[in-house]
């Protein structure tokens, strides 16, 4: 079986892998440039940044591409969610990933600006919603991804519902850590699949060292569910922080700017996702997919030589 391209709208990428956008600042211009140079698509994730960086981010994916597709993810539970939409769209992004909630208003603005919009979604109604709103592509995502989570079920158990329900290209998301489990969506009939974890141990990814050595030192038992002010839970590795959300011991936030449209309260998390992203990972959440721990080398390496190794796997695995 030889791995096919991606199709989405009139986009085509070379190797049917997107690397999951990761808030706050984990996945920037630097990674996803460096991704899409591959054939595969770079994902920006552009929640918790400002327009101006936003539009920087997108010019230094550009330059690192060579020519490869960069996109954004951006989750729908941001108050800024439009104009990071608008502002991605006028910098002529190459497509819009939204998730953590639904927009139906996005795709008039993906219409009007020539962008594809790919909602990403855990259950088959929500993806017949998407399709008939005019989404370009549909990632399912299952519970075994990380960050912010919209179901409880298995991405194995919910993307057959998906991908007899829509007619668009269906990618599979969550959980998928090597190229074995990417040859297993792809022969079960996936487009392409979404994979964030493996990419923080890019050297181009934007986490700080403390932060991917909790990557690289993370045990089955670290991996936790927490619950988040976003009002969804969360899958996380244990930090000290994390230990306290998890007794209900964690402070609440001190002053608010409200980058949230519903919050809690219970906590920052974007202050808890900064935290650790800058190194302070005992004041903050990491946030990671369910597998990290399977990851068999977790060293640090350039974002190309993973695409290579994950290829390589496939091969093995039978495609």
């Amino acid at each position: 079986m030889s791995l096919p391209k991606l199709k989405i709208d009139t986009l085509t990428a070379q190797l049917p892998i997107i690397q999951g956008g990761m808030a706050v600042r984990i996945s920037t211009g630097a990674l996803a440039g460096a991704v899409a140079k591959t054939g595969a698509i770079g994902i920006i994730g552009a929640s918790g940044m400002a327009f101006d960086e936003l539009r920087k981010e997108i010019q230094i994916a550009r330059e690192r591409a060579a020519g490869g597709i960069v996109g954004i993810n951006i989750m729908f539970a941001a108050r800024d969610f439009i104009g990071v939409v608008q502002t991605a769209i006028k910098e002529k992004i190459d497509l819009i990933i939204t998730g953590a909630g639904f927009s139906r208003d996005i795709f008039k603005y993906g219409q009007d600006g020539n962008t594809p919009i790919v909602s990403i979604v855990s259950t088959a109604r929500l993806a017949e919603t998407a399709q008939r709103l005019g989404a370009s592509a549909i990632v399912v995502e299952g519970k075994e991804a990380g960050g912010h989570l919209g179901t409880d079920r298995s991405v194995w158990d919910i993307f057959p519902e998906v991908k007899k329900a829509v007619s668009l290209p269906v990618i599979a998301a969550g959980g998928i850590i090597n190229g074995a489990e990417m040859c297993k969506a792809l022969k079960l009939g996936a487009d392409g699949v979404q994979m964030a974890t493996r990419f923080v141990l890019a050297e181009e990814c934007a986490a700080a060292p403390e932060y991917k050595h909790r990557y690289q030192t993370a045990t089955k038992d670290d991996v936790v569910i927490i619950s988040s002010p976003v009002g969804m839970p969360g899958r996380a590795i244990k930090t000290a922080f994390v230990e306290k959300i998890l007794a209900n011991q964690a402070p609440r936030p001190i002053g608010c700017d409200f980058c949230l449209k519903k919050c809690s309260l219970k906590y920052c998390i974007i202050q808890a996702l900064i935290n650790s992203q800058k190194g302070d990972i005992d004041h903050g959440v990491v946030f990671s997919g369910e597998y990290v721990w399977k990851i068999k080398d977790r060293s640090i390496k350039p974002a190309a030589k993973i695409v290579t190794e994950i290829l390589q796997e496939a091969k093995e695995a039978g495609c």
